[in-house]
């Protein structure tokens, strides 16, 4: 009988001090109060992590998006995080991670396919400037994927890694599947718009944090500019600027707490960017979507970023 009130009085307490403890943190950051294991610390962190839409992000010019701690999958606000949209060139995301996942060596040297270059000028497809039957190494055709965008890259990558462009797509898929991308379906390696081509800025977000785990993902995703080897058509290689960086240099924009980024457009996308943000201690994902505006006009996808990093240095 003793045992019995022992242990009465030890489920007693523990159910004030759980109680105390939720009190407590229940002005902290939710990315701080992420816990691990049974019970009640499970259940305290199954109720911490569900709070969304915390942070008030004032009026944007992107129609949807997501921020979302980096570690802690968190997400402190978002607004059609869930809608699909077209995702444009942040597809390039995850083409690159899934070439980095299914290349044995970075240095291997490939030949730029003649083929694939007039169905590309044909959709007016951004292009990182390497030329048909140029030999470069896979490692340039990383860097020129993401930073120029260059879709002739994606192509080529695609051809190395698997054979085909529509084997690699597949890949493409089972990726997004084991990462409960349940709102992502890929048809191609660049963006190019295709009906049948989506996600959401929740499952982007969900990509970006992961591909950043991929210590080259982050190199190249984190820089500004590259120079590639050299090659018989570039004796001297030549240097590619990152769309974001050019942007941003354009429209002098600065925001150091932009630590790299993927932006896209099409029409139907509008501006679109998937960002990392690093505000002190604390690194954030941020994807915004539909921006109005394109090319021609002001960044609009780059001025909600730039907006974001001001109320989290706030809140800070």
């Amino acid at each position: 009988m003793a045992g019995k009130k022992r242990r009465k009085k030890h489920v007693f307490l523990k159910g004030i001090l759980l109680a105390s403890f939720i009190l407590a943190l229940g002005a902290m950051p939710v990315s701080r109060v992420l816990l691990h294991g049974n019970g009640g610390e499970a259940m305290v962190s199954e109720i911490l992590t569900k709070e969304t839409g915390s942070l008030k992000l004032g009026e944007m010019y992107s129609r949807d998006y997501v921020l979302m701690g980096r570690y802690t999958g968190t997400i402190y606000s978002e607004k059609g995080g869930k809608s699909r949209i077209y995702p444009a060139s942040m597809t390039k995301i995850m083409t690159v991670l899934v070439a980095l996942e299914n290349l044995d060596d970075l240095n291997q040297t490939v030949t730029m396919p003649q083929a694939i270059y007039q169905p590309l000028y044909a959709q007016d497809a951004s292009m990182a400037g390497f030329e048909p039957g140029e030999t470069v190494t896979c490692r340039d055709l990383l860097y020129g994927a993401m930073l120029p965008s260059g879709a002739e890259c994606c192509e080529t990558l695609a051809r190395t890694a698997a054979g085909t462009e529509e084997a690699f797509v597949e890949k493409m898929n089972q990726k997004a599947e084991e990462l409960h991308m349940s709102g992502t379906h890929f048809a191609n390696t660049t963006g190019l718009q295709d009906k049948d081509h989506y996600s959401t800025a929740e499952d982007l977000a969900v990509l970006l944090a992961d591909a950043l785990e991929n210590g080259d993902f982050y190199a190249i995703f984190t820089a500004g500019q590259y120079t590639t080897s050299p090659s018989q058509v570039h004796p001297d290689g030549f240097t590619m600027t990152s769309t974001l960086r050019q942007e941003m240099q354009q429209y002098g924009i600065e925001a150091d707490e932009i630590a790299g980024g993927k932006t896209g457009y099409t029409s139907q996308a509008g501006l679109c960017l998937a960002s990392y943000l690093k505000i002190g201690e604390k690194e954030y994902i941020l994807v915004t979507a539909g921006a109005e505006g394109n090319h021609e006009t002001q960044p609009f996808h780059i001025l909600d970023a730039v907006s974001v990093c001001e109320k989290l240095e706030e809140g800070t």
